[in-house]
């Protein structure tokens, strides 16, 4: 079986998978696992959205810097991100409490049962249940937001990357409404984490618009575009000096980072011409 993920404008990639484990269509998405050379790997809508290979660097590059800009780490939403791998880094953070919100019901399942990273499906079965600090919502992440009276110290969006000229449908959940809505949930010192887009020249549309809104709606926009995948991710927060808040609490951060240190915290934060 062949994947051909759409890049650009005349542009696609192509994955061989090597042995098909799921290939369905959800209620909102076709998925396919398979094995191909990055190990088994996830994709939706024909897009790679994780990889055995790759997904750490990913994860990292999404969670970490949230958890050294955020003032406290113990009450945390995460939106999207069907594999749970953020939300159990959140945990060993120290926070006491992990909503995770996803519409996909099948598709968290599903990462589950097949993926050698997130979660076991005894560990979503707890976290289904509410027993422990996880605590996964199969729900609409706009509704739940608009609707919750819960307060956050990190609000953390994991989505496929936002479409043009489309009407998919998690594209609200990129827009300035959203992100005011996500920024009111944030506790003192509290922290917006997203999946920006990706800073290559050919595919950047998305990247740029994502980081013009975080521009109105924060005070303090950071950047992070990761040294070894090809995503960058966004973070409002009110911190005035990032760069240097990040570097030196990454000393005594409970999660120990495997693939970001204190050069990458410097390297990682400074955005491309295209934004600047």
């Amino acid at each position: 079986m062949k994947i051909e993920e759409p890049m650009g404008a005349g542009l696609t990639r192509v994955w061989q998978i090597d042995d098909v484990i799921v290939d369905t269509q959800t209620a909102f998405q076709h998925l396919v696992i398979g094995k191909t050379a990055q190990g088994v790997s996830l994709f939706c809508d024909n897009e790679r959205q994780s990889t055995d290979f790759s997904q750490l660097v990913y994860h990292e590059a999404l969670m970490v810097p949230a958890l050294l800009l955020a003032q406290k780490i113990e009450r945390v939403l995460v939106v999207g991100s069907s594999e749970g791998v953020v939300c159990q880094m959140a945990v060993a953070a120290g926070a006491s409490v992990v909503d995770h919100v996803d519409i996909d019901t099948e598709a968290v399942k599903l990462c589950a049962q097949h993926l050698p990273y997130g979660y076991t499906t005894s560990e979503l079965e707890q976290a289904e249940q509410g027993n422990g600090p996880i605590r996964v919502h199969y729900t609409d992440g706009w509704e739940f937001i608009r609707t919750s009276a819960e307060r956050y110290d990190i609000v953390l969006v994991d989505l496929p990357d936002e479409q043009d000229d489309t009407d998919a449908q998690h594209n609200r959940l990129y827009g300035e409404e959203f992100l005011q809505l996500c920024k009111g949930l944030l506790t003192e010192g509290g922290v917006v984490a997203y999946q920006g887009g990706c800073p290559t020249l050919w595919r950047n549309s998305t990247l740029v618009k994502c980081w013009r809104r975080f521009e109105q709606v924060f005070s303090s926009p950071v950047y992070f575009g990761s040294d070894e995948h090809e995503w960058a991710f966004y973070f409002g927060t009110t911190v005035q000096n990032p760069v240097e808040t990040m570097v030196a609490r990454l000393q005594t951060l409970p999660y120990r980072p495997e693939t970001i240190d204190a050069l990458t915290l410097k390297g990682s934060t400074v955005p491309p011409i295209s934004l600047r």
